[in-house]
């Protein structure tokens, strides 16, 4: 079996006692729906949505420890796994079971794709890069997927994160993104809507993302890396300025303007 192509099941491996148990899945497989694929070099390990199991956390994790040190052969020590919760809600103490599992078979965790805000902000907190989507689905289930958002989830809650984002962090979600903390060089936010960074933004950030040109981005001190609205593109000036001011980013008729946020509001912002 080729590695790129695995799909390991956490079906039980020993034979079905009879003819009829063959033909039909066992309960305990159709109640777990957790597996592995790999994918462009990386490992994504799905979690069943809680609409799908009955299992409690525990017996759950024992059934991950299961598939990982089952699958072990497949992979290369050191390989990149994302996790795909769903609409599961993780928080802190549950990330770390599965990341210490992943550890003791030598695979390290380095993004979290959820549907649900709380694992969002834990993952985040935790200091895992995220994607906060409408639709995951696994490739085996669907091969032409679209990542595609709801009508109800363009206005998607904000996400608020109490965290300042290292280097290799990135934030993704359909609705607007605020970050009480810094944005350092070399991690990214992409947001729908808007993003404020309650701090020093020095990463690359992207507004809009589905296309509204409306979206702004707002920092306490604006040293962007790269600025994105829609589809529209700027870079920070090579030499910065002498003293900092909380500025707005947003798109005017010649593209992407910076101002004064104290100007803006009594300027742009219509009463």
């Amino acid at each position: 079996m080729e590695p790129e192509r695995l799909r390991a099941s956490l079906a039980s491996t020993s034979p079905p006692s009879s003819e009829s148990e063959s033909e039909t899945e066992s309960p305990r497989v159709a109640e777990v729906q957790l597996h592995l694929e790999a994918d462009d070099g990386k490992l994504l390990l799905y979690l069943p949505a809680s609409s799908e199991t009955t299992l409690e956390w525990a017996d759950l994790l024992k059934e991950v420890k299961k598939q990982l040190e089952a699958g072990t052969r497949f992979w290369p020590p050191n390989t990149l796994v994302e996790l795909v919760t769903g609409d599961r809600l993780l928080d802190h103490r549950q990330l770390q079971t599965i990341v210490n599992a992943l550890s003791a078979v030598k695979l390290h965790l380095t993004r979290i794709h959820t549907k649900r805000r709380q694992t969002a902000v834990a993952a985040a907190t935790s200091g895992y890069s995220i994607e906060q989507q409408a639709h995951i689905l696994p490739m085996a289930q669907s091969t032409i997927a679209q990542f595609t958002l709801d009508d109800d989830q363009k206005d998607a809650a904000p996400l608020y994160l109490q965290k300042t984002l290292r280097s290799g962090a990135e934030i993704r979600h359909p609705g607007t993104v605020v970050i009480m903390g810094d944005l350092n060089p070399g991690s990214s936010i992409v947001a729908d809507g808007d993003i404020l960074v309650w701090g020093r933004l020095r990463g690359i950030t992207h507004a809009g993302a589905s296309g509204n040109e409306q979206s702004q981005i707002m920092a306490l001190q604006m040293e962007p890396t790269q600025l994105r609205i829609a589809d529209w593109v700027a870079r920070a000036p090579e030499s910065p300025p002498d003293q900092f001011y909380p500025e707005v980013a947003y798109i005017a008729s010649d593209g992407i303007q910076i101002a004064r946020a104290a100007d803006f509001s009594k300027n742009m912002i219509q009463p």
